[in-house]
């Protein structure tokens, strides 16, 4: 396997974006539509017609919250030959609940609206440029199922009226992790907390995101969805490092407090008005330890934060296998997952480092936008 993922530029009116991305990457797309589903089961019992139901109900909400993206998805199913239905489906696995009124952690995120997997992963971290040797950055390993690789890609939309941005994800997606010409990389980890089956997808809030300019703008993109489902995002903006702790009601920004450069998450809350959810969901206590080994590690790095040491946090083993380098163990429930990539995101530069697999193992490639 090569160590750097497929590439492709698509740039223009939204149809034509979608249309060269349906085109460029439709083996990929049908790939990941083929197993996406599959996939969600294994968290998650929901029939197809069950999950259409809420496909269609999201292509209307997406019609009202961002048009512009439903003409790049009618774009992408025109050249793909994968109905709109069927990507919108891979847009919102993250917030499928089953036929049976339980919940189930898709995947995609596991983000989880009653429950968490006792072992969720993803540490992400975002640092000012006076801190880092490489200007504005932020970065994460990406903890989830080593199976969605193959159609995994480095995609880079050129819009005619809005920034630019590269991001990496699954073929399909409308946006996710990535930076963009205006200044703003992102970083996604799982938030649990209350969610709702019905509302705005996740990934169109963070393609707004993209869109944004400043990080006041992007907070307010987010709150103006009527959204599903709980999440994190980590920013490196043109305003300092940043944190939204994403919930139904409100979206919670947490900013450098103590001064020291340096933004940390894992998979709890940490806003004052939130931490009482964490009792919520007491499975996530490794939760803690990890966001505590990347402050101490981070803390203890000598400024400014040089490239080569931030790679080295995110390739740490320390209380192996719930570590921030995430690797297969016997877990019942979520042994299989792993570092499926590892990012470092230099926001000023447009720039992605990114390892395909675990960064311990695999060298980072360089991935260019501007």
């Amino acid at each position: 396997m090569t160590s750097r993922y497929k590439e492709i530029t698509a740039t223009g009116t939204p149809r034509q974006i979608g249309e060269q991305i349906g085109e460029g990457l439709r083996d990929e797309i049908r790939g990941f539509d083929a197993i996406a589903m599959e996939r969600t089961r294994k968290a998650v019992s929901i029939s197809d017609e069950s999950a259409l139901v809420v496909a269609t109900d999201s292509i209307e909400r997406v019609r009202t919250y961002a048009p512009h993206l439903l003409e790049e998805m009618e774009g992408m199913a025109h050249s793909s030959g994968v109905s709109v239905e069927r990507l919108m489906l891979l847009q919102i696995r993250n917030q499928l609940q089953s036929d049976d009124g339980g919940r189930g952690v898709a995947p995609a995120q596991r983000i989880d609206s009653t429950a968490a997997p006792a072992e969720a992963g993803c540490t992400s971290f975002a640092i000012s440029a006076e801190a880092s040797a490489v200007g504005s950055a932020t970065g994460q390993n990406w903890d989830n199922d080593v199976e969605l690789d193959p159609h995994t890609v480095v995609l880079t939309r050129r819009p005619d009226d809005k920034p630019a941005f590269s991001t990496i994800a699954q073929a399909g997606l409308i946006a996710y992790i990535g930076v963009s010409d205006a200044g703003i990389g992102v970083c996604l980890n799982t938030l649990p907390a209350p969610a709702r089956e019905r509302g705005v997808p996740h990934y169109f809030t963070v393609r707004a995101i993209f869109e944004s300019r400043s990080l006041d703008e992007a907070a307010a993109a987010v709150r103006r969805a009527e959204r599903a489902i709980p999440a994190n995002i980590m920013l490196a903006t043109p305003q300092g490092p940043a944190d939204f702790e994403v919930t139904l009601d409100d979206v919670f920004v947490l900013r450098d407090d103590d001064e020291d450069g340096v933004v940390t998450h894992t998979n709890h809350c940490l806003h004052e008005d939130l931490v009482d959810i964490n009792d919520e969901f007491p499975e996530l206590i490794e939760s803690v330890p990890r966001k505590c080994r990347i402050d101490e590690l981070l803390g203890a790095a000598e400024r400014p934060i040089a490239r080569d040491d931030i790679e080295s946090v995110l390739c740490d083993h320390d209380n192996h296998p719930r570590s921030i380098c995430r690797h297969p163990n016997d877990h019942p429930t979520t042994g299989w997952w792993s570092s499926v990539f590892s990012i470092l995101i230099e926001a000023d530069n447009g720039r992605m480092h990114i390892s395909r697999g675990n960064p311990c193992q695999n060298p980072y490639e360089t991935y260019e936008l501007n």
